[in-house]
């Protein structure tokens, strides 16, 4: 009977546990024996690099200045564990020398990281063309809304102009580069959008403040509005000091709790009037949190920000439109329905913040405008001056370059980049050699090509980088 006994399966279910329970305390009692056999000198670098390797990411990731809070602290939290690395004994043996040097080797790495994202030349320019962005803002702006002068738009040029040369500062895919560029050119489109606003609506004035006592309260407080949008311009361009963002977003968010409670007795136009004005503080207040936005990836990373994602399936599509139009056999219909989708495809970025990369929107209108031009051309058959044919063969040279500049998706090291760059410089020699013979026609033609091949050649290099808008 013993010899044909079958354990149930409950049985079974026991002694499988307890097998695994034993292997279970066997492999634990291993790894502690292990611990303990290791030197208290390998436990203890082994600590160090648990710490260091705690703060690597906030080293990658620095897009400061040798100068920030952020950039000291790291700073003296990596030459602490330094020293305490140095002062680890390594009892004459080599095992433990080697553990010591590899520590602080990659302590060193971190140290050294820091300090080049912290003087990178590119991370520098960034701030050079800030600081010009600083100069125009307190000349222009924080006198505008302290009374003073009106908005000009010599300062609208500046302010994209400055705009346009971050976008062409190079990142090379450093993450603490693209951090740098994208919080600085988020701070100043910022101030554009907050000027723009401003000047293209107003809230529905004026209200006589016999009508009600509340309009005179709303009217008190959209005064505050105002000091407060030159206030946070201030404060989002680093020219004011006295003001911080927490104490702003409080003075804000007490102004909108006083227009809650005033008691507009169901006048609908008073409403409306209290209404657009709260609308006015809630847009402020979404410029105070650029600072936390600018610490996440979310802000800057290609891969998550919608905007972003939205131009890439915009440029998608334009450049399956391109290589349709590229075909030999092209019908002029396409042409047609070509430019017509295009067209749209630039309404769709209108929506999407184009003022950070107006390079886009400028290269769709000139390809399309030039290939109308050069088509129209064809129908004249009249004689033309000798250096304005010339001038015209470029241009048509530089609609084919730039078609193919339009879909090109590459990186600095790829063959069809360094092709495109020298058909773009081959056309500005031949440019420079048109002798225009006194046309004033033509010197104004030849200006506008040189321009026209150097944006090219300028898209051409922002399109390069891995991270461009």
């Amino acid at each position: 009977c013993v010899r044909h006994w079958v354990p149930s399966s409950r049985l079974c279910a026991i002694m499988l546990f307890f097998l695994l329970s034993f292997s279970a305390c066997e492999t634990e009692h291993n790894k502690s024996m292990d611990m303990g056999n290791q030197h208290p000198s390998i436990i203890r670098l082994q600590e160090i690099q648990k710490e260091v390797k705690s703060i690597e990411q906030q080293v990658i990731g620095f897009s400061g200045l040798s100068d920030d809070k952020n950039y000291k602290k790291l700073e003296r939290t990596l030459t602490k564990q330094l020293f305490e690395i140095d002062s680890v004994d390594t009892e004459g043996k080599g095992d433990i020398q080697q553990a010591r040097k590899r520590a602080a080797q990659e302590t060193e790495r971190l140290l050294k990281e820091l300090e080049q994202n912290a003087n990178h030349p590119h991370r520098i320019e960034i701030q050079n063309i800030f600081k010009e962005a600083q100069a125009l803002v307190k000349e222009k702006i924080v006198p505008f809304y302290s009374g003073g002068n009106c908005v000009t738009d010599e300062f609208e040029e500046g302010l994209q102009d400055i705009i346009l040369r971050l976008t062409h500062v190079k990142t090379g895919g450093k993450i603490s580069l693209r951090k740098a560029r994208y919080h600085t050119l988020t701070k100043i489109c910022a101030v554009q959008e907050i000027i723009e606003d401003c000047m293209k609506k107003q809230p529905s004035l004026p209200l006589s403040e016999d009508a009600h006592p509340s309009v005179a309260k709303i009217n008190s407080v959209m005064c505050e509005v105002n000091k407060a949008r030159g206030t946070l311009i201030a404060l989002l361009m680093g020219v004011d000091s006295t003001e911080t963002c927490r104490h702003l977003s409080c003075v804000l968010s007490g102004l909108i709790a006083d227009l809650d409670a005033l008691d507009v007795c169901g006048r609908t136009e008073i409403r409306n009037y209290r209404r657009e004005v709260v609308e006015d503080i809630n847009k402020l207040l979404k410029y105070l949190d650029l600072e936390e936005e600018a610490d996440t990836t979310y802000a800057f990373d290609l891969g998550q920000n919608h905007s972003i994602l939205k131009i890439e399936k915009v440029l998608k599509r334009m450049r399956e439109i391109k290589n349709e139009l590229l075909q030999p056999q092209s019908p002029p219909e396409l042409y047609l329905s070509s430019k017509t989708e295009l067209q749209g495809l630039i309404g769709q970025l209108d929506e999407v913040s184009l003022e950070k990369n107006p390079c886009i929107l400028a290269s769709v209108h000139t390809y399309v405008d030039l290939k109308e031009a050069l088509e129209k051309r064809k129908l004249f058959a009249c004689e033309e001056h000798p250096s304005h044919k010339a001038v015209w063969n470029v241009l048509g040279n530089l609609s084919e370059i730039q078609g193919e500049v339009l879909s090109f998706g590459g990186n600095r090291s790829d063959k069809n980049y360094i092709r495109l760059e020298e058909l773009l410089t081959k056309q500005l020699l031949a440019l420079d050699a048109v002798d225009p013979q006194g046309e004033e026609k033509c010197k104004a033609a030849r200006k506008q090509a040189v321009k026209l091949a150097q944006n090219i050649l300028s898209y051409l290099d922002l399109k390069s980088d891995e991270w461009e808008y």
